[in-house]
């Protein structure tokens, strides 16, 4: 076995959960309602291996935010082998990021 063939066995390729947030200056008093950091390791557990979620704050990454050009803050944005594969506004409930991902076929 070549060692590209160990790497891809041992590190399988996952999605990549872009939650795409406002910098924290806009809401003095808290985060939007549903994107706390509870809220996203509540979702990052209830995912699994098998998608990563980042959070991605306009104040630290404001290249990748243009990049993408929400219409919104926040919006999710889901990622796979390198192809947008679905983008909603808010955080998406992990039920309806495991279908997308079954009805790809795991890719």
């Amino acid at each position: 076995m070549s060692g590209s063939q160990a790497v891809e066995s041992e590190y399988p390729p996952t999605a990549v959960l872009l939650v795409m947030l406002p910098p924290p200056a806009r809401y003095p008093l808290a985060q939007p309602r549903g994107v706390s950091a509870v809220d996203l390791a509540t979702l990052q557990s209830r995912l699994g291996p098998a998608v990563r979620v980042l959070q991605i704050d306009e104040a630290s990454y404001p290249a990748i935010l243009r990049s993408f050009a929400p219409a919104q803050l926040p919006t999710s944005v889901l990622m796979h082998h390198g192809a947008e594969l679905w983008r909603c506004p808010g955080l998406p409930d992990a039920d309806e990021i495991d279908a997308l991902l079954v009805g790809r076929g795991g890719e």
